[in-house]
């Protein structure tokens, strides 16, 4: 009798065995539970996402009436960037065709209730903010007034902001020293609210064609040979006391190239970039 049921165990045995190498043939696995079989791994086709494009650059320009301004704006617009201005005049006085293209603004930065609004849904800002006078009235204007900008544009999450401040110059920082103490001041603001989109520019002297009234004026004719001859004077910079006036010129349409893709590129590398790498930057070519 037991020779009998130990056959029989071991031909069940022996059709269990079959069947899991047969499973097995078929492309099936068997699972821990010897009653349930597991089907084969199935990768699923992915499914195809609606991803939206980028939002669209939206820059501010504080002073876009400006010299330097004037031409920051009209850089932006040939790179496809839509483009405001915030001056205390609004429009500008420019017949220039490319002008129809901005939204400009009215208000006073000294004055943040007459100018908020300007700075909704900007993505980055550039400010060319600054003026001379008294020193009381340099500090207002080219400090004041730049951080009152820096910190609204903080407060509405603006991504990346650019201040074209002014190189050292030596003893010309003692004569004109509320001018420079505002510059620092701004500076220090910025690199504070915005340590990795904050770009400072210091440019020396700023060449190009400045519009006067209906006159032009070809600030080039000086500038133009200067920048050839100071570019590669670089180690005379270190000069004591008239060192800084080795700085050499650059011209406005390097600064306004450097300052709109430094608002715009976001691997532009934040801090301070001087006279010679503004030349540097705007001979590289842009993204």
């Amino acid at each position: 009798m037991n020779s009998v049921v130990s056959r029989l165990i071991q031909s069940r045995q022996s059709l269990s065995q079959f069947h899991a190498i047969a499973a097995s043939r078929s492309g099936r696995y068997l699972s821990t539970d010897s009653y349930q079989v597991d089907e084969p791994f199935k990768v699923e086709e992915a499914e195809t996402v609606n991803v939206p494009p980028p939002p669209t650059d939206k820059l501010l320009v504080l002073g876009g009436n400006g010299f330097v301004g004037s031409h920051i704006l009209r850089e932006a617009l040939e790179r496809g960037v839509v483009v405001s201005s915030l001056s205390r005049s609004g429009r500008s006085s420019l017949h220039d065709s490319w002008a129809n293209n901005i939204t400009w603004h009215q208000g006073n930065l000294l004055s943040p209730d007459s100018w908020k609004e300007a700075f909704n849904g900007v993505t980055s800002v550039i400010s060319c903010v600054g003026g001379f006078g008294s020193n009381s009235y340099m500090y207002k204007i080219n400090g004041t007034a730049n951080i009152n900008a820096i910190r609204v544009a903080a407060e509405k999450g603006v991504k990346r902001f650019v201040y074209i401040s002014a190189a050292d110059f030596g003893v010309v920082n003692y004569v004109l020293q509320g001018y420079y103490e505002g510059k620092r001041a701004a500076e220090t603001e910025l690199l504070t609210k915005f340590p990795y989109g904050g770009v400072i520019l210091r440019p020396g002297f700023i060449y190009g064609t400045r519009t006067v009234g209906s006159m032009k004026v070809p600030l080039g004719i000086v500038g133009s040979p200067l920048e050839m001859v100071l570019q590669h004077a670089k180690p005379l910079n270190q000069l004591p006391f008239v060192g800084p006036l080795f700085t050499p010129p650059v011209n406005v349409t390097a600064v306004a190239k450097v300052a709109v893709r430094a608002a715009t590129d976001p691997v532009f590398p934040p801090g301070l970039i001087d006279a010679h790498g503004i030349l540097r930057y705007s001979q590289q070519r842009s993204r």
